[in-house]
């Protein structure tokens, strides 16, 4: 990642601490914790929901429930980003009514990944409540949506990706701040 374009915001052991404290922050925030579940958005979401069962079970002696939700065909822009969405499996391996549901993600950018999660969690049932956790905001909303639980905010400029590289798939942990090539 050595690019002139290119600029780390995170290492390893920042994200470690990080997801460390927001495992806390779940925790802590939770108004009933056995009612707690996490559900990661694919595909950075979903690993970083495994992390944090993880830190929670270990930290607090709690086994939190984890999904994953494919919000592909839920986006408002999908037509724009392929012209063949790519559909991952949404597994939900528990009941969401009535549940207090953290939806986690990898960045927090226009709001509208958030928006199509919030439409498709509600097809599978009624939760309790909903909050969002976050690695990284990087602000840019088109919608007013925000996360309660946020890793790190990142002054970014438009022209700019964020990019989050997990272990799962990309062999290291760190985020990475690029620039857009032009199309």
């Amino acid at each position: 990642m050595g690019d002139l374009g290119s600029r780390v915001a995170m290492e390893s052991q920042e994200i470690q601490r990080t997801l460390e404290r927001l495992a806390g922050e779940i925790y802590e925030e939770a108004v009933d914790a056995e009612k707690l579940v996490l559900v990661g958005i694919h595909t950075g979401g979903v690993y970083l929901a495994r992390r944090l069962r993880d830190l929670i079970g270990g930290r607090f002696q709690l086994k939190v429930p984890v999904g994953s939700l494919d919000i592909t065909l839920y986006r408002d822009d999908w037509t724009r980003l392929h012209t063949q969405p790519v559909v991952k499996a949404t597994e939900l391996p528990f009941p969401i009514d009535d549940r207090e549901v953290v939806l986690v993600d990898d960045v927090l950018y226009t709001g509208r990944t958030i928006r199509a999660a919030l439409d498709a969690l509600v097809d599978y049932g009624r939760p309790k409540r909903v909050q969002v956790a976050v690695l990284v905001d990087r602000g840019h909303r088109e919608l007013p949506i925000c996360s309660q639980f946020v890793g790190i905010e990142l002054r970014t400029r438009e022209d700019e990706m964020v990019n989050v590289l997990l272990k799962e798939k990309d062999m290291s942990d760190q985020v990475v701040i690029e620039k857009k090539l032009k199309t």
